[in-house]
């Protein structure tokens, strides 16, 4: 009988694709721990989030990445510098799409087609919301224009429908290397991080068109005590007209973000929240490098 232990893999698996096609909640579908913020609107995230995920003999490091789009200014330069950056130092690659995706011919696309050592794994996410013949057809169509592609696999994300054949092929495919990260890391963020993100993911979700994507969070103090943490936070804006709106008519909409995150902070924390928040002006900050700098965004 053969005892020799299985050999420990581990390695970085980026998930990429365009905005809005379920990157996100595959990555808290593959994590089984809700990460990276999720809502209906395209370019929520904005950074590169590693997600941790241990195994006895694996740790796979999951990197959640901006949508792929084209720039317009220096935000999302540095949001694609992100995508980019995953896709150098990858393992295994999972390329998202969806069947709603219109085909035409990205870079990114014809980055994959080269790259010839790195695994990849093209998934057609929603296909809950789809025919059977049109999910059938979108297989065909990507077989043919990424026939370099080792799998191509059609999933629900939001339904955790072929999420388990994700990971198993992802795992199939991790070289052997000891663990990267102590096997008790969930993720490479500080707590601060994910605080402001659910205050940026409450924003998207209570505001319109372009107030969500002028806005920006910093977590100013962040003090855990046994029974609560209180937390002070800032959300940025561009235009004071802009802050206007965030705070709304006598501080309700304010009031109500700052009440919808704390609940979802306490659910992630597992303790008492004490949140309060203020809004400034920060003219432009989507293109001032040394906002960005402060902000995170600089590699």
């Amino acid at each position: 009988m053969n005892t020799e232990p299985k050999p420990h893999r581990a390695g970085f698996v980026s998930i990429i694709g365009k905005p809005n096609v379920g990157k996100s909640t595959l990555m808290n579908a593959l994590m089984g721990e809700r990460l990276s913020i999720v809502t209906s609107k395209a370019q929520t995230t904005r950074h590169r989030i590693l997600g941790i995920l241990n195994g006895d003999d694996f740790q796979l490091v999951y990197s959640d990445t901006p949508g792929i789009i084209q720039p317009k200014y220096e935000l999302h330069n540095a949001m694609m510098s992100f995508v980019y950056s995953s896709l150098e130092d990858a393992d295994v690659v999972l390329f998202v799409t969806d069947i709603y995706e219109k085909h035409d011919e990205e870079p990114v696309v014809e980055r994959l087609r080269k790259m010839t050592n790195t695994p990849i794994i093209l998934l057609v996410n929603k296909i809950d919301q789809a025919e059977q013949a049109e999910v059938e057809a979108k297989l065909a169509y990507w077989k043919e224009h990424l026939p370099n592609a080792a799998e191509v696999l059609p999933i629900s994300a939001l339904e955790k429908f072929g999420t388990d054949q994700v990971l198993q092929l992802v795992l199939d495919r991790l070289p052997e290397h000891p663990a990267y990260y102590p096997k008790d890391e969930l993720t490479d963020k500080p707590e601060r991080f994910f605080a402001a993100e659910m205050i940026r993911e409450k924003i998207f979700k209570l505001y319109k068109k372009e107030v969500p994507y002028s806005c920006e969070v910093g977590i100013e103090e962040f003090k855990e005590e046994e029974t609560i943490i209180r937390m002070r936070a800032t959300i940025y804006v561009e235009r004071a007209s802009q802050k206007g709106i965030i705070i709304g008519q006598k501080g309700e909409a304010l009031k109500k973000v700052g009440t919808w995150a704390r609940e979802e902070m306490e659910r992630f924390f597992l303790k008492k929240v004490f949140l309060e928040i203020h809004v400034k002006v920060n003219e432009n900050w989507r293109t001032d490098p040394k906002a960005l700098n402060r902000f995170g965004y600089q590699q």
